[in-house]
């Protein structure tokens, strides 16, 4: 299925957690003089804008990136703060980075950017959105990318991967992906978002991954009112193997911000 579009989505709670512990976790990783690869299976398009129809229709972001921008969440020179600013400062004020964008602004020269995206006009965006990243973009499914690329070179490195969850078969899959990609890749770090909805149907996927015995894990929720009447997510949660240092740190802090909502 390819339905699914991020436009209606970016900037929303969910988008906050996620790229506020991706951001924390590449600056760890680049404050070291080593190089390093950054994977991503579902990349989408790479740049948004908060004041689209599609952003404005759902009122995600208005509850996420601009809320925690009038609550403080983030000092100046948080690296999540600062890849914000360098974006709109380029883009404009309602210019709003997807995963990919925040991993270019922090990522060096000499470090190395694989996307995969498989819907054909997000693709096709977010190769206009990293054109000036030196960026290896790829219309594939994310599966293949993942296996295909990894062991990456340099070894160092992290891979997102961020699902869109439109197909339950997903749930099952991913355990099983991960555990593939950790074989051929002991060293990297494997960061997977999930959804918390309604249903709970997370829980089976979370049971078979904590089965893996994987090294270094960290999984991290929170929770948030839902965006408008209906809106079955309740919360975000990321499971992350090989945690680099200061991600529990961030995590604990930004629990405790979310638990405030």
């Amino acid at each position: 299925m390819l339905s699914y579009q991020h436009g209606y989505h970016a900037g929303n709670l969910a988008d906050v957690h996620k790229h506020a512990l991706l951001a924390v976790m590449l600056a760890y990783l680049t404050a070291k003089d080593k190089p390093l690869s950054y994977l991503e299976t579902h990349a989408g398009r790479g740049l948004y804008a908060l004041d689209a129809a599609e952003a404005l229709k759902t009122g995600e972001a208005a509850q996420g990136i601009m809320a925690a921008g009038r609550r403080g969440w983030f000092a100046p020179d948080h690296p999540y703060a600062r890849v914000l600013a360098e974006v709109r400062r380029r883009h404009g004020p309602q210019a709003y980075p997807g995963s990919p964008l925040v991993a270019a602004h922090l990522l060096r020269p000499g470090d190395r950017i694989h996307l995969g995206e498989l819907h054909p006009q997000e693709f096709a965006a977010l190769c206009d959105a990293m054109l000036p990243y030196d960026a290896h973009c790829r219309q594939i499914d994310a599966a293949a990318l993942a296996l295909a690329l990894t062991p990456p070179d340099p070894r160092r490195g992290l891979m997102l991967i961020d699902p869109s969850y439109e197909v339950k078969a997903d749930y099952e899959a991913l355990p099983r992906l991960i555990a593939q990609v950790a074989r051929k890749w002991n060293v990297g770090i494997i960061a997977l978002w999930y959804p918390i909805l309604a249903d709970r149907r997370h829980r089976p996927m979370l049971a078979a991954l904590e089965a893996l015995d994987l090294p270094g894990v960290l999984r991290h929720e929170v929770r948030f009112p839902p965006a408008r009447p209906g809106h079955g997510m309740a919360g975000s949660g990321l499971f992350i193997t090989n945690a680099p240092y200061g991600t529990e740190a961030e995590a604990a802090r930004l629990g405790r911000l979310f638990a405030a909502l």
